[in-house]
């Protein structure tokens, strides 16, 4: 309930509602956002989540806060390739098998050897549970998703999108970011279905949280 709050005007949020906070605002919104970052923190690591440049959006319900994206402009980001049915996406590397393996045998005993295949185009981009396989050319993007976080008796709400859809509304003055110039950093397993189901494609944006647009 602060007195000069920045609200992000969003649709069916009914009685809620999503407020922006940057770095140059009052002391006190940004405490409250160094509280919200050390709550996440539990769940989500130290020492990454907020720097200076971000913009970070609360979202609020019975004044209190139920979850926070933090956010960050960037230039590029690198296109995750959408994996055939049937081969593992829990942070494995994805495997492609010869059709014919190699075959030694001594005696009965007859063993295989599998050979791993990566395509050339392809490179590997770690996140939190292992590696995801993205791309090699780089394509523009705008803003850097760098971490959502929702409180757990919040979830399956609908929350974190309402706070990409604040993002999309406001994080670029004068405009609507496209969900096309949003990228993810290091998604997690959840991270990454909630990232294929916002964007509408398993093929959506990561990017290395060291590449700013300063």
């Amino acid at each position: 309930g602060w007195r000069n709050e920045r609200v992000v005007h969003v649709p069916n949020v009914g009685r809620s509602r999503v407020i922006l906070v940057l770095d140059s605002d009052p002391l006190a919104q940004r405490n409250k956002v160094q509280e919200v970052v050390k709550m996440m923190e539990t769940e989500l690591g130290g020492g990454w989540i907020f720097h200076k440049l971000c913009k970070v959006y609360l979202f609020i319900s019975s004044q209190r806060i139920a979850g926070c994206l933090v956010a960050e402009p960037i230039k590029e980001a690198f296109e995750v390739l959408s994996y055939p049915v049937g081969e593992r996406q829990d942070g494995a590397i994805a495997k492609r098998r010869r059709s014919n393996p190699s075959k030694l045998q001594f005696g009965e005993i007859v063993l295989e050897r599998e050979v791993i295949k990566r395509a050339p185009s392809e490179v590997l981009h770690e996140n939190l549970t292992g590696v995801i396989l993205c791309k090699k050319e780089a394509v523009h993007a705008v803003c850097g998703i760098r971490a959502i976080w929702v409180t757990p008796s919040n979830r399956r709400k609908g929350i974190a999108t309402q706070l990409l859809e604040a993002v999309r509304k406001s994080f670029s003055k004068g405009y609507v970011t496209e969900k096309s110039q949003l990228a993810f950093s290091q998604p997690s397993s959840d991270g990454q279905a909630l990232a294929s189901n916002y964007i509408g494609t398993r093929s959506f944006l990561v990017y290395k949280t060291g590449n700013l647009c300063r």
